[in-house]
């Protein structure tokens, strides 16, 4: 099938594309991680695990509480008590993982991919109808947003404190770095949050220059098992995993139509993305139910040359589909891996 050009291939995409409504160490030592030597399920011929191997870790961490910082939606929250913390994603949950606050996650969104989020005591529903009542209900110490829209915008963190319960907004959509050093100074550990942030800064700063020698941009289709009442959708231009894929130097189809979040692609758009990379995360290739169960959900992306040559990528959930500690050491990653695909012939 002959390749569209990128005015005709976005004109093609906007009419498929529906928007769906309702993340001290060394940075050299990331790589792609071929299946059989991941430390991950095993994939089929062809596929991929695309791993960061060196995610910067605070190690243990004295707090310094109470802690008084801005959240996102502007108001000023003192936080005197984490033990019992409510967190809105698993972007949160990765940088209380760095700071060995583990424990502290007392609960988590019912589709978490961290370990602390799964071995958490309560699991919970966390969308834009998500009530008051319910999270005040979980009797927690402190409730930590990740999202405007979610939590702010819709009034929740102000009934929350209302209530006397402590809400913070780190909002999802900021680069890593802000996002690390917010969540970690609303914890008490601004100072660790500070290293946290300057780590990630420095990896990503080398993704970006290793795609900067890129022979060529890749085109590369994330998809997901979630994001559209259950529908198989891809990363649209705001998400996470959008901006990832453009600074380790690929072509995010999802940025061609301009769509936002994750958004449903009809076959035939996929067809005419002509993608070159299927990237999945590790949780939504569990949720689809497998490498089989992918297909059938997207037949046509054997059609495509990502499809034709296997080539599927499988990234960690919190590398990919997140900013936060771990989205510096996933983006060197895939850089690498993108630079090996990138000096083959298109």
């Amino acid at each position: 099938m002959p390749r569209l050009s990128i005015p005709a291939l976005a004109a093609c995409l906007a009419l498929a594309l529906a928007a769906c409504s309702p993340a001290p160490t060394s940075t050299g030592a990331e790589g792609a991680a071929s299946a059989d030597t991941a430390d991950t399920t095993a994939l089929p011929q062809g596929w991929q695990h695309v791993v960061g191997v060196d995610v910067p870790d605070a190690g243990p961490v004295v707090q310094q509480l109470p802690a008084t910082v801005r959240s996102d939606d502007g108001v000023e929250v003192t936080v005197t008590d984490s033990r019992r913390t409510i967190a809105g994603g698993d972007d949160v949950i990765s940088v209380m993982e760095a700071l060995d606050l583990d424990a502290h996650v007392f609960a988590a969104p019912i589709n978490t991919a961290t370990a602390a989020g799964r071995a958490a005591p309560k699991q919970f529903l966390f969308n834009r109808t998500t009530g008051a009542e319910g999270v005040l209900s979980l009797d927690a110490t402190l409730f930590v947003g990740n999202s405007l829209r979610r939590h702010g915008n819709s009034g929740l963190a102000a009934k929350l404190r209302d209530a006397g319960l402590p809400a913070v907004i780190v909002d999802d959509l900021q680069p890593a770095p802000d996002k690390v050093r917010k969540t970690a100074a609303l914890f008490g550990a601004a100072e660790a949050g500070e290293r946290l942030a300057a780590q990630v800064q420095a990896q990503l700063d080398e993704a970006a220059r290793i795609a900067s020698g890129h022979a060529r941009r890749p085109k590369v289709i994330h998809v997901s098992a979630t994001g559209a009442g259950g529908q198989p959708t891809v990363g649209g231009a705001d998400t996470a995993a959008a901006a990832l894929i453009r600074l380790a130097g690929g072509d995010n189809i999802g940025d061609a139509a301009g769509v936002r979040d994750y958004s449903v692609l009809s076959q035939e758009g996929i067809v005419a993305a002509a993608p070159d990379v299927i990237l999945v995360s590790e949780h939504d290739l569990e949720l689809f139910g497998g490498a089989d169960a992918l297909w059938s959900q997207y037949p046509t992306l054997r059609q495509t040359p990502a499809g034709a040559a296997g080539r599927v990528w499988v990234m960690p959930d919190v590398q990919l589909k997140y900013t936060s500690v771990a989205s510096g050491a996933g983006a060197i990653a895939l850089a690498r891996a993108l630079s090996a695909l990138a000096d083959q012939a298109p």
